[in-house]
């Protein structure tokens, strides 16, 4: 008997489904808790519609992993066989793991998603406990009744929540199949490919498009440098996988570091740890125990949005609320030289008294380190060991990590210290 097949509306890709298993695991408390979780904070402050959550986010994480995975299964099966012993079961369950791996890799989001991870405690070893972390442990102590124990799991997969957990950890013991972690977690995962086209939809901007179906179509399996099995772009992709880059390029500089945006952040992270404090802690729990976890779980962005209405976050709550943000009075080109940081120095210096907080981005769009490249499969000569996408790219190559700083003051004083700005610069180059 064919297994009862779901389906949910997605604005970005249509239906998406999902059959009797992933369904009461999207049913589960843990996945239920990412609608309360919006996808951007208080973005929507800013851009109305970006309304939209984890929820919606992950679902379409899990299908484009799923066309990922699918792709290249269907592209390289002799590789897959032959090379690294898979056999049809094999596969079928490695699917199943990634689609899961893809669904679950947000469990772990505080309330309003970044913007309070600078709440998060330190591990033994002085290491910020990141949300995958927290992830894992929401599934490892949670989430076991509906993965390790689902009739439709133990009859046919004998797939444990542990395997979900490390296989987006890093901690999979697949062995030469461990690529398959970068379908969910990488420089062109499903991750980034969902969160750029559903951003830019919500939000009403044409930034973050990108050629999905052209990537999806020149996605492969191949070697790279040291005899290594990766995930790899046909050459004729390369400008496909350039778009994405790019697109996450102008996602980041028009959007994820709009100053108003960003200055919400900050006062809904100091919201949060005025709440906090007023309840004896400066963090979430740590992810160390079950009741931890427990407690870490009732936090979401309706738990604090109640708070804030009933003015028990301080100034932070209230600047929210009344929508009167902290505004910038001064801040750096994207790029600033050595002359631009002797500026911001000089500015800071001088009207330290006025600055409510300093807001840095250090942003790079592309990591060239050996292992996170992208590498590029040549298909005229695929034996070839693939080379990576920054030695045939100039736009890649020639990309900058952006290193911005914006100065924040009261709204009542941004005028004020505006015009002193202009008068100390002045001053400084003219003497």
């Amino acid at each position: 008997m064919a297994d009862k097949i779901f389906e949910i509306r997605d604005p970005i890709h249509g239906f998406i489904q999902f059959d009797e298993w992933e369904r009461d695991i999207i049913n589960h408390p843990v996945f239920q808790r990412l609608r309360r979780i919006k996808q951007l904070a208080y973005t929507d402050l800013v851009y109305p519609g970006a309304t939209h959550t984890r929820f919606e986010h992950s679902l379409g994480v899990m299908h484009l992993a799923t066309r990922l995975y699918n792709r290249l299964v269907e592209k390289h099966e002799d590789l897959l066989k032959k090379d690294l012993a898979y056999n049809d079961e094999e596969l079928n369950r490695d699917r199943i793991i990634v689609r899961l791996a893809a669904l679950l890799h947000d469990v772990g989001h505080p309330p309003f998603s970044h913007a309070a991870e600078i709440l998060m405690p330190k591990n033994k070893e002085g290491k910020i406990y990141d949300h995958e972390q927290y992830g894992a442990e929401l599934i490892n102590h949670l989430m076991k009744d509906v993965i390790d124990h689902h009739p439709v799991n133990m009859r046919r997969f004998r797939i444990t929540s542990q395997d979900i957990s490390d296989f987006y950890l890093g901690k999979s013991s697949m062995g030469k199949r461990s690529f398959w972690k970068d379908l969910v977690s990488g420089q062109l995962d499903a991750d980034r490919m969902d969160y750029l086209l559903r951003d830019s939809y919500h939000i009403g901007v044409h930034y973050g498009k990108y050629d999905l179906d052209r990537i999806i179509s020149t996605v492969s399996i191949s070697k790279v440098p040291e005899d290594e099995i990766k995930f790899t772009i046909d050459y004729d992709g390369i400008h496909a996988a350039e778009a994405l880059i790019l697109a996450r390029y102008f996602m980041f500089t028009q959007v994820y570091f709009h100053k108003t945006r960003r200055a919400y952040d900050y006062h809904v992270a100091n919201a949060i740890k005025t709440i906090f404090r007023s309840n004896g802690h400066e963090t979430f729990p740590p992810p160390d125990t079950k009741e931890n976890i427990e407690q870490y779980f009732q936090w979401d962005d309706w738990k604090i949005s109640g708070m804030l209405s009933d003015m028990n976050a301080g100034e932070h709550g209230k600047n929210i609320i009344e929508r009167n943000h902290y505004r910038v009075f001064y801040e750096t080109v994207e790029v600033p030289d050595e002359k631009a940081l002797e500026e911001l120095d000089f500015i800071s210096e001088k009207l330290k008294g006025d600055i409510i907080f300093t807001d840095e981005a250090d942003k790079s769009w592309y990591k060239f380190d050996k292992d996170d490249e992208i590498y590029i499969r040549n298909i005229y000569n695929p034996e070839m060991t693939s080379k990576p996408l920054s030695q045939y790219s100039s736009v890649v190559k020639g990309l900058r990590t952006i290193k911005q700083i914006r100065l924040y003051t009261r709204k009542e004083n941004q005028k004020r210290v505006k015009e002193s700005v202009k008068i100390l610069i002045d001053w400084r180059e003219n003497g």
